[in-house]
């Protein structure tokens, strides 16, 4: 028993996605700078797939060489590639800069690492400051 052509047209649309399609397309290849910082594009991948197909009777005066049925079909595939943010990796740091800065989530995701950073150094220095005291 032969597989059916809607098969190979399915074969054929998904093989084409897993080429178009890879983790190097998602998180992007990184970019060093002359100052060593690292910069890694990182994108949102969006894909559709969509495949059919009908067999027709071959009339009886007709008839096909091969087979009684004829079978017509189609497939399809699309494709959205959509940059979201960069990695930025340097200087002792990691920080995520997004694309679309409108997101109000976004920009305090964006400041929590400075905050912390502020908060700790508060924390030292008040730590520093009573142990003088103390002595």
């Amino acid at each position: 028993m032969s597989d059916h052509p809607i098969q190979g047209l399915m074969a054929t649309a998904m093989q084409s996605i897993k080429e178009m399609v890879d983790v190097n397309t998602i998180v992007g290849s990184p970019v060093e700078t002359s100052d060593g910082t690292v910069i890694i594009p990182i994108s949102k991948v969006s894909f559709g797939f969509a495949a059919g197909g009908s067999e027709f009777q071959t009339p009886e005066k007709v008839k096909a060489p091969t087979d009684s049925n004829l079978f017509g079909g189609g497939s399809g595939a699309g494709v959205s590639i959509q940059p979201v943010a960069f990695m930025i990796v340097g200087k002792n740091q990691i920080k995520l800069m997004p694309v679309n800065q409108d997101n109000p989530i976004d920009k305090l995701v964006d400041y929590i690492p400075d905050a912390v950073e502020k908060l700790s150094s508060a924390i030292s220095g008040k730590k520093a400051n009573k142990e003088q005291s103390e002595e």
